[in-house]
């Protein structure tokens, strides 16, 4: 059989290619899975394809996507917890038509209820839910969410759920912050105003921002959100901040206000023996799920596109040229079969 896979050979190089796959080589304890849908996490995508992810790790080929959903095709003889048909998220999978994984790693949807095109969104929306629980909101408190794009949007709506009053948004597109107002927020602000800080503060009647997603990953506005946190107030870095070009004065703006600055990257959820504030990759995978079938979050609205596999190319040229690409783009794999 023939799997088809999205690869950059080189810097902004993307193309779909294919190879040969004997379903006779899965191993016992191994599943073949059918994709159906990926969605392009635009930050990470953008930088390790464009080669700016800042990451000793950073080589060519890459193959891009860790976001998916679709079903079992194929079980090794010694699987029992899945068969063919199951609906399943597929994580760290890469955008591609078939992913071959152990059967242990993958989580079945068992509601079916649950869209595949939402469910997709799983693998990214535990990020987000890493970012917010980090920062241990309790109902009242004031929540900015900087950067809207699919973690900010996701995180959005995960603080709202965790009682985030008020709960404030900041971004430069215009259309963002106005999703942004329907799917929860308070308030939105623009960073480019003069007195972008000013503002929030006055809206927290001078207090500053309890507790504060990053999502931008860009230094300078890491540095805005120390001017605008509240004293002895939390930030949680859930976007990568790649490269460090806005000098910060650690004493001033994070010693002295007593400000936490809390990592948020994937790696660091919990493995195994889940329990309040040490919840596992699975956990978020389970509640967000919950979520979706209970419409208390929605992924619909965050999808700006969706196109084939084949397009790869194009897509990815816009991805890391344009200053402001699409909110969220998914690959459809049905379209290429």
């Amino acid at each position: 059989m023939k799997i088809s896979y999205i690869v950059a050979e080189s810097a902004g190089n993307v193309t779909l290619q294919s190879m040969e796959y004997d379903p006779a080589s899965l191993e016992p304890d191994q599943v073949l899975l059918e994709n159906e849908y990926s969605v392009i996490s635009a930050g990470t995508e953008r930088a390790w394809i464009s080669g700016q992810a800042n990451n000793p790790l950073q080589s060519f080929p890459y193959y891009p996507g860790y976001s998916a959903s679709g079903r079992v095709m194929l079980t090794g003889c010694r699987v029992t917890s899945l068969k063919p048909g199951d609906r399943v998220l597929i994580t760290a999978g890469g955008h591609r038509s078939h992913t071959v994984k152990p059967a242990d790693s993958v989580f079945k949807i068992t509601n079916d209820s649950i869209d595949l095109r939402d469910a997709a969104f799983a693998y990214i929306a535990s990020f987000s839910m890493l970012g917010v629980r980090n920062l241990r909101i309790e109902p009242g408190e004031s929540v900015m969410i900087a950067g809207l794009g699919i973690l900010g949007m996701i995180a959005l709506q995960f603080a709202a759920l965790s009682g985030a009053v008020p709960l404030m948004v900041a971004d430069y597109d215009e259309a963002r912050l106005a999703l942004a107002m329907e799917l929860g927020a308070d308030a939105a602000f623009h960073p480019g105003d003069a007195d972008f800080v000013e503002q929030i503060r006055a809206f927290t009647d001078g207090a500053g921002v309890n507790a504060v997603v990053e999502v931008t990953g860009v230094a300078a506005a890491l540095k805005q959100a120390l001017q605008y946190t509240a004293k002895r107030g939390r930030i949680s870095l859930l976007g990568c901040t790649r490269v460090p070009d806005a000098p910060i004065d650690f004493y001033r703006e994070v010693h002295l206000p007593g400000i936490a600055l809390i990592g948020a990257h994937t790696s660091n959820h919990a493995e195994g023996g889940s329990r309040p504030e040490r919840w596992t990759a699975n956990d978020d995978y389970r509640t967000f799920l919950r979520f979706l079938a209970n419409g208390k979050m929605k992924m619909r609205p965050l999808v700006s596109e969706m196109v084939s596999p084949a397009n790869a190319h194009e897509v990815y040229t816009r991805l890391i040229t344009m200053k402001n690409p699409p909110l969220g783009v998914m690959f459809d794999w049905q379209s290429i079969r």
